[in-house]
């Protein structure tokens, strides 16, 4: 995305945009992590962890589509987790890059079952 003004350009790449949209989501209650599949899984093995795993960004003019691959935590409610998580992205993308962000699609990719104390010893 490149912002043209009097006084020079701004240019806020898409890995910015992801960053941005997965630190939201991940800041919802109930989300368990993010979905990147096996390069993001890699990544982290190797150390560096990725900040925008599980997200993907269309930019088009001033517009920005975003999908977001969920893993939720075992007993939340799905549709209000999505929604706000679908809010939270908006509105931080928003207000941090002053795109308009015309869609945000989640994807639920799985189930995080929390261990309890008797199958951690198992």
């Amino acid at each position: 995305m490149v912002i043209d003004n009097e006084k020079g350009s701004v240019k806020i790449a898409d890995e910015v945009v992801s960053v941005i949209a997965g630190l939201a989501a991940s800041e919802v209650s109930g989300v368990a992590g993010m979905s990147g599949g096996i390069a993001g899984g890699i990544s982290e093995i190797l150390g560096r962890k990725n900040l925008s795993k599980g997200v993907k960004v269309q930019i088009n003019e001033k517009d920005a589509v975003i999908d977001v691959y969920l893993i939720v935590n075992y007993g939340v409610r799905i549709p209000e987790v999505a929604w706000k998580v679908q809010e939270n992205v908006k509105k931080a993308v928003e207000n941090m890059t002053g795109l308009n962000v015309s869609e945000v699609n989640i994807h639920i990719q799985g189930i995080n079952f929390e261990q309890t104390p008797k199958e951690q010893t198992k």
